[in-house]
């Protein structure tokens, strides 16, 4: 058995999917929708990788707090570069321990997206 994929509630979708496409890297793989309802199923090139966000205008209120979301990444220092220009008020670059550095940033919805870089 192997993690799938994590579903997203989200309040605007288009913000949704323009962060995670154009900032996290991810690429749109389906989009679907049934009356009010939004669906994009986004992945990484292997697949690896794959979150489903959906918008339902009736749904239950969209809560992000205590979950976090984290990408790996080779550079770091770009990532969070990146996340300057796009006003995304990024973490400071943190060093837990010799083999790892991260940055936070929150996407549209408030849930805390982790970048991560492996130093060895």
């Amino acid at each position: 058995m192997h993690f799938y994929q994590l579903i997203i509630r989200v309040r605007d979708i288009e913000k949704s999917i323009k962060f995670y496409e154009e900032f996290v890297g991810l690429t749109i793989q389906k989009r679907l929708s049934q009356g009010d309802w939004r669906i994009a199923f986004l992945a990484d090139q292997e697949g690896a990788t794959q979150i489903e966000l959906v918008y339902m205008p009736e749904g239950v209120k969209v809560e992000t707090k205590g979950l976090t979301i984290c990408f790996q990444t080779d550079d770091l220092d770009g990532l969070r570069e990146k996340a300057l220009a796009w006003d995304l008020n990024p973490s400071d670059i943190r060093f837990p321990d010799p083999e790892n550095r991260y940055f936070y940033v929150y996407d549209p919805d408030g849930l805390s997206i982790e970048f991560k870089q492996k130093m060895a």
